[in-house]
């Protein structure tokens, strides 16, 4: 008789989520990660250059490099500055090292424009690690990844399926070991789990051969 076998959907999605005590992982411990359908890679650069820019070639080394100068010459209160792309599928994929800008209300629903744009952001030092899912300037289902209880948007449970699937607790914890249980399990399980559903919706596996891809790199350009 054969043994059954049971995957961990969050493994794929664990190296998102190293401490900075362990090193921090490839992205480090702030970062945001955009899926884009509907564009392609030099227009989804020009959506974060405000049509300044269309992205010059690079690999996540030369992204690296350019968001840590940025940091450094702004003392990191504006982000990384910048993003690289690049295609996987139907869908493009943005990363901004040591920012937040596309979990933004005010940015997620401008790049959504004519499109659809899923982001997570991790942000361990303001703890508002994100989720925001928008199409076409309108932000449909968002949540505080430690928070999946609290949803908003225009479809607030249109994900409810894909979040049950992980585990996800979607109704407000009642009374005080309630919210205890709540928090203790979306601690160290958010990042992952937003990264697992972002794949559900998706179809792309954010996994760490991908930043070993050729990308368009450009600058980010405040609203």
């Amino acid at each position: 008789m054969s043994r059954m076998t049971t995957t961990d959907p969050l493994a794929p999605f664990q190296w998102l989520n190293v401490s900075e005590s362990s090193g921090g992982g490839a992205l480090g411990t702030i970062f945001s990660v955009a899926f884009f359908r509907g564009l392609a890679p030099a227009e989804v650069v020009r959506r974060f250059s405000r049509g300044e820019d269309s992205g010059q070639e690079s690999d996540f080394g030369g992204l690296d490099d350019k968001a840590y100068e940025f940091v450094t010459e702004t003392g990191g209160g504006d982000g990384g500055g910048h993003v690289g792309v690049f295609q996987a599928g139907e869908w493009c994929v943005a990363v901004e090292p040591h920012g937040w800008m596309a979990t933004l209300h005010e940015v997620v629903t401008e790049l959504s424009r004519g499109c659809e744009v899923l982001a997570v952001t991790r942000h361990d030092y303001a703890a508002e690690h994100s989720f925001e899912y928008a199409i076409d300037g309108t932000v449909v289902t968002g949540y505080r990844l430690r928070h999946p209880y609290e949803r908003y948007g225009s479809a607030s449970d249109r994900l409810n399926g894909f979040m049950r699937e992980l585990g996800m607790g979607l109704d407000e914890p009642e009374g005080e070991a309630a919210w205890d249980a709540a928090w203790e399990d979306n601690y160290s399980t958010a990042v992952p789990r937003a990264f697992a559903l972002a794949a559900k919706v998706t179809g792309v596996s954010f996994t760490p051969d991908m930043l070993t891809r050729p990308m368009l790199v450009g600058p980010i350009v405040e609203r």
